[in-house]
């Protein structure tokens, strides 16, 4: 990824321009922060067509009066003391109210995850995209298949990328039950320690700040910095200024909690406090501080499923911010629409996922014997015969106890749809040969 340029320096603009005598041409241009609806930065400026003859330095100049009137400034600060700040500019408002809606809301939510009988299957599939998808971000390299197999199957991690993404889905699912707690350093390591168990080469980095001698910057793989991160004897201070922010002790004025949850997120990662593990931790925590303020719909989407579709787009979002003033619109208008999609990725999913439980419905109809878990696995395994399931996968999949599935895995064996073979103290199923025989028949 190619590193923005920096926009020009608005106080040498205005010298230029008054000097030149050009501010009167200039000013019928400072009305809007956007152009042609989109909140520009310098590096997508320069190659539009300027307005009424004006330079691409003078049309930045009012973009950037525009946008100053508008600011509002958060308590984040950078390593030279000024603060991050943002416009509600564009969009924005539109979409903060589509996440109230849609996220925290219950207006035409799907039944599916609503209906005490099907939600955890989908709450376990979102727990699984976001572990593996937000472990390829961070370089994981496993196939989708393998490591939805090591989770639902509960098999050890056989590699470094497998442990990343057990790790993560773990985190995960660790979120869920910290959503009602306020967010201290100490909930902070505690996440990381989940994110980077058995991950680092100094597993006493895990859970706490790094040191002075453990210099870390952003960098890609031809040693170009992008970010280097406040200095380890800031940390302490600004991991406190982090968590009254997101407890919402500060600002004094009413941030949206949507928008907390954003900054959070940027926040976390642009203090980089941990020597590795800060991209997945400052996911982890944009999910804690959205559950914490009741958006419930972010336990069933997974937003690094999006961002994974256009990693470059993510980079820039926080470049953007950092070398124009510290503006977090530009991150802000990024990550609202990878919620935006992220909602619209579940809506689809539970529409095709509708469509095959209707066909299966049909195929299943008046086979009351079985229950819902059941039919979910018999449908699963009429489009899958050469599939293994186990205790566990079943456990994992439908968020039940271990006898729970135990019992329906057994029963299913018993009925002939299964075969069941003991290996050691653990049983394992098959799909049946001519199951869907079986079932006309046991139907």
């Amino acid at each position: 990824m190619k590193k923005p340029e920096t926009p020009p320096d608005t106080d040498e603009v205005l010298f230029e321009a008054v000097e030149q005598k050009r501010f009167d041409a200039i000013f019928p241009f400072i009305h809007s922060p956007l152009v042609g609806g989109q909140y520009l930065h310098w590096d997508k400026l320069r190659y539009r067509e300027p307005p009424g003859g004006l330079s691409h330095r003078e049309w930045w100049f009012a973009l950037k009066v525009s946008r100053r009137s508008s600011y509002e400034t958060v308590p984040l600060e950078d390593q030279s003391g000024r603060s991050f700040r943002y416009s509600l500019a564009g969009s924005i408002p539109e979409r903060l109210h589509e996440i109230d809606l849609e996220a925290g809301g219950s207006i035409q939510m799907p039944k599916q995850i609503t209906n005490p009988d099907t939600k955890d299957q989908y709450y376990v599939r979102s727990l699984i995209d976001e572990a593996i998808t937000s472990s390829q971000l961070e370089g994981a390299a496993t196939t989708r298949r393998v490591a939805k197999e090591m989770i639902r199957t509960g098999r050890r991690p056989q590699d470094r990328s497998e442990r990343m993404i057990l790790n993560n889905f773990l985190t995960m699912r660790r979120i869920g039950a910290l959503k009602n707690k306020p967010l201290t350093k100490e909930l902070v390591f505690e996440i990381h320690r989940l994110v980077t168990d058995q991950m680092l080469d100094d597993p006493t980095a895990a859970g706490r700040f790094r040191r002075d001698d453990e210099k870390i910057v952003v960098s890609d793989s031809y040693g170009e910095v992008f970010h280097d991160p406040p200095p380890a004897s800031q940390l302490q201070r600004r991991m406190a200024a982090m968590c009254d922010f997101a407890n919402g002790k500060t600002p004094n004025e009413f941030i949206h909690p949507a928008l907390r949850a954003i900054i959070l997120h940027f926040w976390l990662a642009y203090d980089h406090p941990f020597v590795d593990g800060n991209g997945r931790t400052a996911r982890a925590l944009f999910y804690w501080c959205m559950l914490h303020n009741r958006y419930w719909l972010c336990e069933f989407i997974s937003i690094s499923q999006i961002i994974l579709k256009g990693p470059a787009k993510y980079g820039r979002a926080f470049l953007y911010t950092e070398t124009d003033e510290n503006d977090l619109t530009y991150f802000i208008i990024y990550h609202l629409e990878v919620i935006r999609r992220a909602v619209r990725e579940l809506h689809r999913y539970i529409k095709r996922k509708t469509r095959e439980l209707r066909a299966l419905e049909t195929r299943l109809r008046g086979m009351v014997v079985l229950n819902h878990r059941q039919r979910a696995l018999i449908g699963h395994a009429l489009r899958h015969p050469d599939q293994l399931y186990t205790v566990e996968s079943h456990r994992t999949s439908h968020n039940v106890v271990h006898q729970t599935a135990r019992t329906d895995l057994l029963d299913l064996a018993k009925r002939g749809l299964l075969n069941a073979e003991k290996v050691g103290k653990s049983w394992r199923f098959t799909p049946a040969d001519g199951l869907q025989g079986k079932l006309v028949e046991l139907s």
